[in-house]
């Protein structure tokens, strides 16, 4: 299969400096929102990048499910790949790939986890269904089948039948301080438009930088 010639031009328009809010998490939200009403699928879906304690790097595609307090949270099982990587390094790198609209945002950071407290909250919020897969999948560890799986959950809703399904205590919410966000946009020719925004004491400095 010849994939070098796929390539298009990136012409949903450019982005400058006065197009920018001082603050990155305002402007990442006046994005989402966008990208929420263009109607693409899965406007919250993110990249999360961990790496191992060898160095070896991981990506995983995970919903956003929350901006607040100048962070961005997302919800996982504290016995994943993803979890057991960031207890072991706490950098991680997010990446939000709105194709549609010709955008990229990139975000490194800080990951840590969110209280009991605040994960229980959002975990009663999620359809039951959710909330039983969160007991019967042991996310990344080995499985026979997906039979063995089907048959976890089963029991699942059986042991839960009555009353309120309870937060595991190996699921929670990991919460990502970022430090540096990139806003992109496709420009005609490759020469696309990138600004950059890092934290120095406290400030956020906005940088342009080449394609």
């Amino acid at each position: 299969m010849d994939i070098e010639h796929f390539r298009r031009e990136y012409l949903q328009g450019g982005l400058s400096r006065e197009d920018l809010h001082e603050d990155p998490v305002v402007q990442f939200n006046t994005w989402l929102s966008q990208a929420i009403e263009s109607g693409i699928g899965d406007p919250t879906a993110m990249v999360v990048s961990t790496v191992s304690e060898d160095g070896q790097p991981s990506q995983r595609i995970v919903l956003l499910k929350h901006v607040e307090d100048n962070s961005f949270i997302f919800y996982t099982n504290y016995g994943s790949r993803k979890a057991k990587e960031i207890e072991g390094n706490s950098k991680v790198s997010l990446l939000f790939p709105w194709n549609k609209l010709d955008r990229q945002v990139k975000v490194c950071g800080t990951a840590e986890k969110l209280s009991v407290a605040e994960s229980a909250k959002y975990f009663m919020t999620r359809p039951r269904d959710s909330q039983l897969a969160a007991w019967a999948s042991q996310q990344s560890a080995t499985i026979t089948s997906r039979d063995f799986l089907m048959t976890q959950l089963a029991h699942m809703k059986e042991k839960f039948a009555a009353g309120e399904v309870p937060l595991p205590d190996f699921w929670g919410g990991i919460r990502v301080r970022p430090h540096e966000i990139e806003f992109w946009q496709g420009g005609e020719h490759r020469l696309h438009d990138r600004f950059e925004y890092t934290l120095q004491d406290g400030v956020w400095e906005i940088s342009q930088l080449a394609p």
